[in-house]
This record gives structure tokens, sequence and C-alpha cells, in this order.
């Protein structure tokens, strides 16, 4: 993966084999029996992000920490699986350590192909029984997945923009003295949308006297974004689509409901008018320079949910700039289901869909997919020209990152980046956000 220059990583390295180091410890007290402590087991893989060659083998470094008074034995073995479950290796082996001291393990797992794949580390001790898990991807790259795209799909989205342009926006912006200081103005803005409801957000204007870059953020999963303070080098628009934040008066769905509301037709999916909110929004922001806003120099960004919605938005309306993007929901929506029916039980978004499955016994998977194929972000990724910036979390079962990945790689930009945070599940580490600052720093040539 190419990175950029500004961007350092400090790689560790450490030695082969097994070593031990005894921890200073207080005195034991006379008479003390009880095996008071833990074991602590921290895991460091061969690659920072965890992230390997298909040329070489995987490996890991295993910290054993044992706080305990008394020395541990027993086994310590580690398999490892795809993300469909299926076992790749395994390998046990006896293991002991002192009281009170530390042992490093040096794991190695033979050549895998691309992919992502589930490490579980076991040990099995004298007072300790845990099983830490962990991912990691081998040239996520080279991961293909075949597109779902119905052959209407690019019909239907013209007829569906057509639709949205028949409806005059309204556009209403009020300023709120309330939020504002003197450093800067918040505004409450509102649109119309598809099918005439009332959608709002907040703009967010540094007090400069000369025309600003533009952020533009998209909601997570029923989730309400507020005005953005955080940054000086951007004005921000934070949009609530239907059924988010302030934008629920009309559609308030609890979280269970939302994501197969109107899941019976492509029609009637509440993604329809949600994605035309989102490019409602972003012809707000092209249409008013006069508050201050370069638009020849906006990026839409969102995490989750707000992830898909800022690709279908860089998808469909090519005058943004920039796409950056976290943990993205609903990516190879076909793979996501089948990953997710491997879990041991079913997480978020699948498991709302079993549930929609169970209360209408008419709909099938087949069914909701024929929906679900016009609202894939994966679908709408090779229309992406503008740069992209995308950041996972290695342990996300929401989002598994090889559904990231097959998105990823079909994007049509020339200029891609990725970054991957290997012990997190649905999120992204600090780390992320400082690449993506240097990231927009040098896209938009931003100075402090």
């Amino acid at each position: 993966m190419k990175r950029i220059l500004l961007y350092i990583v400090l790689a560790l390295s450490f030695s082969a084999g097994v070593t031990t180091g005894a921890l200073a410890q207080d005195d034991e007290k006379e008479g003390s029996t009880l095996p008071v402590g833990e074991v602590v087991i921290k895991t460091i893989p061969g690659k920072k992000n965890a992230i390997f060659s298909d040329n070489g083998d995987v490996d890991y470094k295993l910290k054993v920490n044992n706080l305990y008074q008394i020395p541990q034995d027993g086994d310590f073995s580690y398999r490892v699986r795809n993300d469909l479950g299926v076992q790749v290796y395994e390998k046990r082996e006896k293991f002991s350590i002192g009281k009170n001291s530390v042992k490093t393990i040096s794991v190695k797992v033979p050549k895998q192909k691309a992919g992502f794949y589930n490490i579980d580390f076991r040990f099995n001790l004298t007072e300790y029984d845990d099983t830490v898990r962990r991912t990691f991807g081998v040239d996520p790259e080279k991961l293909k997945s075949p597109l779902s795209k119905p052959a209407d799909f690019d019909a239907f989205w013209a007829k569906a923009r057509k639709e949205l342009s028949t409806i005059k926006p309204d556009y209403k912006v009020t300023l709120q003295k309330e939020l504002s200081d003197n450093n800067r103005k918040v505004y409450l803005v509102e649109m119309r949308s598809y099918r005439n409801l009332i959608i709002r957000g907040w703009l967010v204007v540094p007090k400069e006297s000369y025309k600003q870059p533009v952020h533009y953020r998209l909601p997570g999963y029923v989730v309400g974004l507020n005005p953005n303070f955080d940054t000086n080098h951007f004005i921000t628009f934070n949009l609530n689509v239907r059924g988010n934040g302030n934008s629920q008066d009309v559609i308030n769905l609890g979280t269970d409901d939302y994501a197969t509301a109107g899941i019976e037709h492509k029609d009637s999916t509440i993604y329809k008018g949600v994605y035309l909110d989102c490019l409602r929004g972003a012809d707000f922001l092209f249409s008013h320079p006069e508050l201050g806003l370069d638009t020849s120099k906006i990026f839409v960004e969102g995490s989750s949910q707000g992830g898909t919605l800022a690709v279908i938005t860089a998808a469909m309306d090519k005058r943004f700039k920039g796409l950056a993007i976290q943990v993205p929901l609903y990516a190879n929506f076909r793979l996501d289901k089948e990953i997710g029916l491997k879990y041991d039980t079913p997480e978020f978004p699948i498991k709302f869909f079993n549930r929609y499955l169970d209360k209408h016994p008419n709909m099938t998977w087949e069914k909701i997919f024929s929906v679900m194929d016009y609202y894939d972000p994966q679908n709408f990724a090779q229309m992406v020209k503008c740069p992209v910036i995308m950041g996972i979390g290695l342990l996300d079962k929401y989002c598994p990152p090889r559904c990231s990945f097959s998105m990823f790689n079909q994007f049509g930009s020339k200029s891609k980046e990725w970054f991957t945070s290997p012990e997190l599940t649905h999120e992204v580490a600090f780390d992320y956000y400082m690449l993506q600052n240097v990231w927009l720093g040098e896209q938009f040539r931003l100075v402090n």
C-alpha cells in the first residue's frame, strides 16, 4: 500500500525465540497461600497494521505476564480460520512460566492466500484459562469480489435523481445566535428532499475573510449529528438524513426497524430517500458560495452507515474533491451476510434482517438482496473518481474487513489510501485521524 510521506510509522522489532525475565516483586508475606493475581497477554503482530504478504509467513509475538505468586503450567495453542470459519492451521504445545515473570512467545503461521483470518491464542494454565482473539489480513488489495449490480442500476438511479430534481429545495438558513460566538457562526439549515420531506443540518462557519474549504459529514446508523466545532480549517456541514437527529419529526424509527423499513421493494426502502437526502445536502453546499464556502474544495466523510452514505454521495456527485470513510456499513452486502451468519451469534446489521425474516415468512434473503443490490456501496464504488482514504478495525463484526476491502478495491480513484486498527472493532485508532488530517492537508493545501 502506498503511504503518504508525511506520516511516519515507527516499527517495533523483536528478537526471535522465547525470552524470560523476572519482574520486581514485593516479598511474599509469611503464611500467604492464595494465588492472587492474573495473567496478562499482549499480542504484537510482526506487521504493525497486522497486514501481511502472501509470499511469506505470518508472525506474532505474545508477551505473557504472570502476575500470580505461583508458576503457571499447561498448554498454549493457536488456531487460524478464514473469515468464513474454515480452519487453515492449528498448533499446540506445552507452556510454563515462573511466578511473577514475563515470557515472550514467537508464533508463526505458514503463508496464506489473500484474505482475512481470525487467529485464537488459547492458554489453559494452572490458574488461567482464556482465549485472546485477533484478526490479520493477507494482501487485501488483491481481493476481488463479483459485483451484484442489477442490469437497470444506472437507469434506476437516473430516474431517482430526476424525481429529486422535481422537488424545490426551499433552502432555509437560520443563524443560531445562542450557538455562535466570536470565532464562528452556526446556522440551522433546512431543505425539502425526496417526497417533499424536510431534512435538516448544521452549518458552522469560522469567521474568516476568505472562502474556506468544506467538510460535509453524513450520519451513522440512527445517529444524530450536532454542530461540528472541532476544526478551524474547514467550514463544516453535518447533515441529518431522514430518521436521524433533528430530521426525525416525520420518520422516527428505532434501530431495530430502520434498516428494514420498506425493504419489500427497491422504491419503498428507506434508503432511497436517505441516499437522495445526501445528494440534496450536496446541492445546498455547491449552491451557496455566498456563505463563505469554497465550492472547489469540498470533501465528504462518514463512519459506519455514514461511510456508505459518503461513498454514494461521492459516486453520484463528481464535484467532491475527497472521500474519507471509516468502517463502512453494507459494503458487499451479500458477502456481509455470508460472513455474519458464521458468527456464534448474528451481529448488527444481519441480526436485524434475520428478525425481519422471522416476522415476514413471505420474504427471503434473495428478495432482500434484490432490493439491497441497488443500495450496496460496492456497486457505486467504480463511480468514485476523487481521492479516497479508508480506515477500518480488524475485529469489526458489523463491517467485516473483507467486505470493506472488496469495496475499496473497486474504487475508480487513482489515489486511495487505507489504514487498519488491529485491536479495534467498529472504530479506528486515533492514529488514523492523524493520518487523515495529513491527507486532507495535502489534498487541500492547508496551512496552520
